[in-house]
């Protein structure tokens, strides 16, 4: 039913409880778990005042991307198969084509629940996969 399982992964320090749903689906499921972690290409910052050049911030998020792909394998047990991809792109538009590009069959995500003001202004990359996605997603509370 499910061969290949999508955990995209932002380097939060609570990724860990969708990293055991996942592993756990992926492991009933026979499936191959991809962990992808996105460099975000958007520059905040990127402005005469801002203060990081377009390299810098690129240079930041591949690292940031590593060590978020890097220490969510580390929480999935040898038993389960695992490939790791970084992309580079808008997050959620990263995600969803990857989902297609792969032929991912499920995704599961960790969504932080932020809600007013913050889910305004930040967003929720979550919510845009789970509204858009071509195959199902388990979304998973993210605890602090």
């Amino acid at each position: 039913m499910y061969d290949n399982i999508l955990l995209p992964t932002d380097g939060s320090d609570s990724i860990a409880a969708a990293a055991k749903h996942a592993e756990t689906l992926a492991d009933r499921t026979g499936a191959t778990l991809h962990v992808l972690s996105v460099v975000d290409t958007r520059n905040r910052f990127e402005s005469p005042t801002g203060g990081l050049s377009i390299e810098a911030w690129t240079d930041a998020e591949h690292e940031r991307a590593e060590n978020a792909v890097d220490n969510t394998v580390a929480l999935v047990g040898d038993d389960v198969p695992v490939e790791t991809a970084i992309v580079e792109g808008v997050p959620k538009t990263a995600i969803l084509d990857y989902v297609d590009d792969q032929g991912m069959d499920m995704v599961v995500m960790g969504t932080h629940g932020r809600t007013g003001l913050d889910h305004y202004l930040i967003g929720s990359v979550a919510e845009k996969v789970v509204r858009r996605s071509p195959v199902p997603v388990v979304t998973v509370r993210l605890t602090d």
